[in-house]
């Protein structure tokens, strides 16, 4: 099992640990409740360095990118970044991602999801046919994301340049703690407002970083937050996991990512996502709360009034900010309009359902 370069500060302050896509991680500190409150009305900071991250560079980078994603990377310029999706030959998807541009057209940061770095690797290699020069950095960079409402106002003490004002998908890069080449990024996976900084595990800075944000934070109440407040708090707006909602089998149209996936460029597959999109999609992930008292879990399934089988739960959990249990599914599309009543086959018990709008919070 690997380690971060904040394990042992984990470790320390008495996280309850476990293994996450290979890595020991900490899944929660105080307790989630406490944990995911502090996130959505404070401040909370998340080791999330076991994430992946690729750099592509030179004259044919773009084109790479614009091959095997399925957004339009074209778009972006310096200091601004995307979230995509790479397309599989089946329909399906490799993995979702955040593509950063660090310098138009010839330098691109890609960040995967920690359980596909190899797999992703392998995959944008194989399309690499005009030998873009490509590094994974994955193993060399840390990742802190500090979110929460007052995340920014605490940071910027530490901060030679403006945070305070950086629009949504957006990054400068910066000197933060006396560290200097640190990439701020105005993104996260919770809903809450914040950033993410990346910067590479050399020189004692893992350590000089995690303590500054913690000094400055110290009278303000900012926290460690684990994996799993992490988990409740994507799912209350409504975000995607992969592995769990959106995997090899599920395309981006089902999984309501229509918005990432453009046809003004050819991709993996984008005739026949194009052809899926004309016909229509036979199944959708929708959000759903419940409207009678259980817990729905990864793989229940979803049925109709007369005990059907119309689709399956992808992520569920009870949700700390609204104090009723929510949760994910694909469904059959004549069972996906908002306000339609569902039933969650728990423990052989239908449980009375309706969809939603996400994001729920």
């Amino acid at each position: 099992m690997k380690n971060t370069p904040f394990t042992q500060k984990h470790i320390d302050l008495g996280a309850k640990m476990a293994e996450f896509a290979g890595y020991n991680m900490p899944i929660s500190y105080s307790g989630i409740n406490d944990e995911h409150a502090t996130v959505r009305k404070n401040a909370g900071v998340f080791d999330v360095s076991h994430m992946g991250e690729f750099i592509l560079k030179g004259e044919y980078a773009l084109d790479l990118i614009q091959r095997v994603t399925s957004n339009d990377a074209s778009k972006l310029v310096n200091g601004q970044a995307q979230y995509s999706c790479l397309p599989n030959n089946e329909g399906g998807i490799v993995d979702d991602l955040i593509v950063y541009c660090i310098d138009q057209n010839k330098t691109y940061m890609l960040v995967v999801n920690a359980s596909n770095i190899e797999k992703d690797w392998n995959w944008i290699v194989a399309h690499n046919t005009n030998h873009v020069e490509m590094h994974n950095i994955s193993d060399k960079t840390c990742l802190l994301a500090i979110q929460g409402p007052n995340a920014t106002k605490i940071l910027q003490t530490i901060c030679d340049t403006d945070i305070m004002n950086l629009k949504y998908y957006t990054f400068v890069r910066g000197k933060m703690a006396g560290v200097d080449n640190v990439i701020i990024s105005a993104t996260g996976y919770t809903g809450s407002g914040g950033v993410e900084i990346y910067f590479e595990d050399s020189n004692n800075a893992a350590n000089i970083i995690w303590d500054a944000i913690f000094e400055a934070g110290k009278d303000a109440g900012i926290k460690p937050i684990g994996l799993g407040a992490r988990d409740t708090l994507r799912l209350e707006m409504g975000y995607c996991l992969y592995g769990m909602d959106i995997n090899d089998t599920t395309s981006p149209l089902e999984a309501g990512l229509g918005w990432i996936t453009k046809f003004t460029k050819t991709f993996t597959n984008s005739e026949a996502l194009q052809a899926q999109k004309a016909a229509g999609v036979t199944k959708k992930l929708v959000g759903f709360e419940m409207l009678e008292r259980g817990i729905p879990r990864h793989d229940y399934l979803i049925k109709d009034a007369s005990g059907n089988t119309i689709g399956k739960v992808t992520s569920g959990t009870q949700a700390p900010s609204l104090n009723k249990a929510i949760g994910m599914g694909y469904v059959a599309t004549a069972h996906a309009a908002v306000d339609s009543e569902i039933f969650i086959d728990i423990r052989n018990s239908l449980v009375k359902a309706k969809i939603v709008k996400a994001p729920f919070a």
